[in-house]
Parts: C-alpha cells; sequence; structure tokens
C-alpha cells in the first residue's frame, strides 16, 4: 500500500475473506479460545475490509 502497489486492494480483500471464514469457524465452537479466535478474526476482517475499500 505504501508504494501503491496494484495489487494492494486485492491483497487485503483476500486477508479479509480468510479472516472471517477462520472467525466463523471459530464462533461455533464453545471453548473460551475459540471464542477469543473468532473475535480478534473478525476484527481483523474489518480492517482489511477498510484497507481494501482505501487502496
Amino acid at each position: 500500500m505504501a508504494r501503491n502497489s496494484e495489487h494492494a486492494a486485492a491483497i487485503c480483500a483476500l486477508c479479509a475473506q480468510i479472516c472471517k471464514a477462520c472467525g466463523d469457524e471459530c464462533s461455533k465452537h464453545e471453548a473460551d479460545h475459540c471464542k477469543a479466535c473468532a473475535k480478534a478474526c473478525l476484527k481483523c476482517a474489518q480492517e482489511c475490509d477498510a484497507m481494501a475499500r482505501a487502496a
């Protein structure tokens, strides 16, 4: 992104998709560490999505 790469938006969008998939999967489980992982991954997905839109 710092170099205005033509691929930045696509990379950020892919990161958002991967993080959302992880968060969705982890949120299916009741263990505390799974809930914490889901929360972190879904937050990451939001941030990556915002970066993809900004790129």
